[in-house]
């Protein structure tokens, strides 16, 4: 036994106009939609619901004075849910659940997210961190509305908007042989061993950068994190090529590294805000993504 939110409300109409023709006015609709609505509803519960009144049109029967009663409690509770539904997409209050990119969350995150508190309070956020790929993946799930996150592997079905322009450097320890230069090639940094952050995408995206130059990196160590990365850079005399770069140039071990530009012609990675293109935004979503906005552009990492 099926019916729909409309065919109810329909019987209700009726039942409090007592009539078919006022029951159609109030709701917009031609009488005929209404009468076939209630007749289906009278052949679905094998009951009649109304009595027909020649000229002087219709009055409940105990079987419908009965459902009427269950009928406003359903549409009573229809309209909470819609409320609610509403409320999901536009309050400007709840929680926001945020991917970012793990290599720059620690760099970027903790400041938007202090802005975003201090715009929003009544927001609470739960944040994220992935590999590129993960953020992709987690967004696909349903895990997080929006992420920051590079411009790297995007398919068609992903939204992108670029925030902030990050270029590749070098990461050397301070009394590295090379670090006394302004800028170093690709080709330089060859000459030591490497460093390499051992991610999904990003592994292969910074060796692709080497092999299109007809280079290949002697690597030394590999890590998925990036300050055991620095840590090792800093404790030995290699080097890695990153396009994050955090405030302080200070392992969590206390030792001092560089960085410095890489002047080989490679397009910078764009730090930006990533959704699902067939996903339509809360307000809570847009209102995190104007705070990074705002922040990242005044102070880019």
């Amino acid at each position: 036994m099926t019916f729909t939110l409309k065919q109810i409300r329909y019987f209700v109409a009726v039942a409090e106009t007592g009539s078919i023709t006022e029951a159609g006015r109030r709701l917009h609709i031609s009488q005929p939609s209404v009468s076939a609505a209630i007749a289906e509803l009278e052949d679905r519960f094998k009951v009649d619901l109304f009595i027909r009144h020649h000229a002087q049109g219709l009055s409940l029967t105990p079987a419908g004075a009965r459902l009427f009663k269950d009928a406003r409690s359903l549409l009573d509770h229809a309209e909470e849910l819609r409320q609610g539904a509403v409320g999901l997409g536009q309050s400007l209050e709840g929680e926001l659940h945020v991917g970012c990119f793990q290599t720059f969350a620690p760099i970027v995150m903790p400041r938007v997210i202090r802005a975003f508190a201090a715009a929003h309070p009544a927001i609470v956020i739960t944040l994220h961190e992935h590999h590129v790929q993960g953020v992709v993946d987690g967004l696909a799930a349903g895990q997080f509305e929006l992420a920051l996150t590079y411009d790297l592997n995007l398919t068609e079905d992903l939204a992108f908007e670029p925030l902030v322009a990050m270029p590749l450097h070098a990461v050397l320890a301070r009394n590295h042989r090379l670090a006394r230069e302004k800028e170093l090639s690709l080709e330089q940094l060859t000459h030591y061993p490497m460093v390499l952050l051992n991610l999904p995408q990003s592994r292969d995206y910074f060796l692709s950068l080497f092999s299109s130059r007809g280079l290949r990196p002697r690597i030394a160590q590999e890590t998925p994190s990036f300050e055991t990365l620095r840590g090792l850079v800093a404790s030995g005399d290699g080097f890695a090529v990153m396009h994050s770069r955090p405030a302080s140039q200070q392992t969590l071990d206390g030792r001092p590294v560089v960085y410095r530009p890489v002047k080989d012609k490679i397009r910078p990675q764009s730090l930006g805000l990533l959704r699902l293109m067939r996903i339509r935004p809360t307000r809570r979503s847009e209102a995190f993504a104007a705070v990074a906005r705002a922040e990242l552009r005044q102070n880019p990492a």
